[in-house]
């Protein structure tokens, strides 16, 4: 019968149902999000470092108190996002996120402009005031991005995707080259517009981009749930609401007709359900909620079958390898100028989109896990070159100097710059003074061998790593239940936090340059037992066919199925 078949749509038609789909609109409301994150996260860590003098106090500060809250909070935003409706929760995280980068950057504006007379006002305790309350609306507006982070990515994506993995694997590529553009053109224009203009117009942009920014992805949003049906409903909270009723009107089962069998048990799963109120509990249970859920988000991380997975994906933060001002601040010292770090910087990007892109071919050739084990071997072997590096000609790796000595000198004062006399009397008052000495003060290396293969070895790494990344984000979404998919995520965000936090401290404790091999050698360390862990998960999910090539008519979806889910 072909007069009933469907009639092809023109190429017009199906463009405008591209930019019209649920799909694109994700993406649009997730690039808008992402730019604003970008500039506010590179502008604050600037802003700070203005503010007090060029030092990297308040900076190192922020950066504590970020990790930290994220690493104790990220299952209690988890759990939060999990019992609550979705379009309530992005909602809620949008205007909470955007709201306090407005009144940070109105506060900022403040201080940028009446500093002076601030800092006279209660022997500076107002400025101080100040200080702690930028720095605390800025953790709050990083814990409601977190939040957005985990409802967005982590669940509405598997939403509108289906149950078509395929499309899945395609929306979490798309999203992952958003982050990477966004990382590197967001700071580029706010950087520009503090070049050309002020600290002070650049806090003015930012909170009147972020005030129009919230206004179309909370449209954005609404949209999407409108054409995604799916979205309303949300596994845990049907059950819930039914409990609510029958509590509220427990007589209606006996009115009803309904046998003993059929209306007892009910209720008895109403009884056994049905929590103590608030008076039976007592204070000190209300008060130590929030720490039951911290240990049950953790338990439940623990007992899933995509554990290993995710621990592996948490070890790569611990490193060094990466284009963050650790690697940059090294590279300085080997004599490398701003304009080749830029480069550099761009090669990079260009290696992320390529292993992002690489992801979705290998996954419809060899199948999702087997893609986490080609990509862990390929970053693997390209960080063979980093450790190279450090033997190389030119390489300031000298393990007689001792990783401490400079932190024992700061601490005693034994070493102090000239330049140190007129900054803060602390350790990063020298730090200040090392970064504004002349240039012609470094010597120039005899070979760049060293720093040469190093670079080479983190950015071709970079197309395994965010390949390998993708797989285990995908795992994640596939494998944990719906009902615990929010706090699953914010328990992987903790970790990531905590290898990361690790990672600064390590940096920390060795901070000159002949410790940074070292630091290199540790880093690889962490990383292939990241990926150690997950060949083991993928050995135990495939066995010995994950050492088998799939012919591309094969279903690899199913041989990539994970067991279900333990539940807590």
């Amino acid at each position: 019968m072909m007069e009933n078949s469907t009639p092809k749509k023109s190429c017009w038609e199906s463009v405008r149902d591209f930019f019209t789909s649920a799909k694109f609109l994700i993406y649009m409301g997730h690039a808008l999000s992402t730019w604003g994150d970008r500039m506010w996260n590179f502008a604050v860590a600037v802003f700070l470092v203005e503010l007090y003098g060029n030092s990297l106090l308040l900076t190192a500060v922020y950066g504590l108190v970020v990790a930290g809250s994220v690493l104790l909070l990220g299952a209690i935003i988890g759990d939060w996002v999990d019992k609550n409706p979705r379009l309530k929760v992005a909602q809620t995280s949008l205007l909470v996120q955007n709201s306090c980068v407005i009144v940070c950057g109105i506060l900022l504006m403040v201080v940028f402009n009446f500093k002076e007379q601030l800092a006279e006002l209660y022997n500076g305790w107002v400025l101080t005031t100040c200080y702690i309350l930028v720095i605390s609306i800025a953790n709050m507006a990083n814990l409601a991005s977190t939040a957005t982070s985990i409802t967005i990515q982590r669940d509405w994506v598997v939403v509108v995707a289906g149950q078509d993995s395929s499309k899945l694997a395609d929306m979490n590529a798309t999203v992952r080259i958003i982050d990477q553009l966004t990382n590197i053109l967001a700071p580029m224009l706010v950087g520009q517009i503090m070049s050309f203009g002020s600290h002070f117009i650049g806090c003015g942009f930012i909170s009147g981009w972020n005030l129009c920014s919230m206004c179309v992805e909370y449209a954005l949003l609404w949209k999407v749930y409108q054409k995604t049906p799916a979205l309303a409903s949300k596994a845990g909270q049907k059950e819930q609401q039914q409990q609510e009723l029958r509590q509220l009107s427990p007589s209606k089962d006996s009115e009803s007709g309904l046998s003993p069998e059929e209306s007892s048990q009910p209720l008895m799963n109403d009884t056994s359900a049905k929590p103590a109120s608030p008076e039976q509990r007592g204070c000190c249970y209300q008060m130590a909620e929030p720490l039951r859920t911290l240990r049950a988000g953790w338990v439940a991380y623990y007992n899933q079958n995509i554990f290993f997975a995710g621990m592996s994906l948490a070890f790569l933060y611990m490193t060094v390898l990466g284009f963050d001002c650790i690697t940059t601040g090294f590279a300085y010292t080997q004599g490398l100028n701003g304009s080749v770090l830029s480069l550099l910087m761009g090669a990079s990007a260009v290696a992320g989109i390529c292993g992002t892109v690489a992801f979705t071919w290998v996954r419809k050739k060899c199948g999702l896990i087997r893609t986490g084990f080609i990509s862990g071997t390929a970053q693997l072997a390209c960080l063979v070159l980093c450790v190279v590096s450090v033997f190389a000609p030119g390489s300031p790796f000298d393990l007689s100097v001792s990783p401490f000595q400079d932190v024992y000198a700061h601490l005693i004062g034994e070493k102090m710059l000239p330049e140190a006399e007129h900054g803060l009397a602390n350790g990063l008052g020298a730090l200040n003074a090392t970064a504004a000495a002349p240039a012609e003060e470094v010597a120039p290396l005899q070979s760049y061998m060293s720093v040469s293969l190093l670079f080479a070895g983190v950015i071709a790494a970079r197309v395994g790593l965010w390949s390998f990344d993708l797989t285990v984000t995908q795992l994640i979404q596939e494998n944990v239940i719906e009902s615990e998919r929010g706090v699953i995520n914010g328990v992987q965000n903790s970790m990531n936090y905590l290898l990361d936090l690790l990672h600064f401290i390590m940096v920390i404790l060795a901070p000159n340059p002949e410790a940074f091999g070292l630091l290199v050698i540790i880093s690889v360390s962490f990383v292939a037992m990241g990926h150690m862990m997950y060949f083991g998960f993928a050995f135990k999910s495939l066995g010995t066919r994950l050492f088998l090539c799939c012919s591309p008519e094969q279903k690899v979806e199913t041989e990539d199925s994970v067991s279900p889910p333990t539940t807590v």
